[in-house]
């Protein structure tokens, strides 16, 4: 069996109150499922760098402190990626999709459990409103 490559991707996890950021995959990997924003790391940026442009281009959103939360891998289908998930708290602006994101909002964890979502983004959003 031939091993697939491993690529590094990112994705955040914004706070704000009760509700994490989630965007509507609008193309594959994970067409149509909801998501933290994020994508592959391009060549020469750190993945705190990299987390930074993938939240502002599907989102139009900044942030400020970024804290590394979770490593998870993530199954594609020509690659897998090694997925660091960055953790920060909103910091003011409305999100509006871009780029591959064909929607982009906060949801509380009761909305996010109707959602079509994937499952290691479900978990990692109940560990951060667990205590909400």
């Amino acid at each position: 069996m031939r091993m697939k490559p491993v690529l590094p991707a990112v994705s955040v996890a914004i706070r704000r109150e009760h509700r994490l950021l989630l965007v509507r995959r609008g193309r594959p990997p994970s067409f149509g499922f909801y998501a933290f924003p994020g994508g592959r790391v391009e060549a020469g940026e750190t993945l705190e760098d990299a987390a930074r442009r993938e939240l502002a281009e599907e989102t139009g959103l900044y942030v400020g402190a970024l804290s590394p939360l979770v490593l998870v891998r993530a199954v594609g289908d020509e690659f897998d990626y090694d997925l660091q998930v960055f953790f920060g708290h909103h910091v003011g602006g409305e999100p509006v999709a871009n780029d591959d994101a064909a929607e982009a909002a906060f949801f509380t964890l009761a909305e996010m459990e109707t959602l079509p979502i994937l499952a290691d983004v479900l978990e990692v959003g109940r560990d951060l409103l667990a205590e909400v």
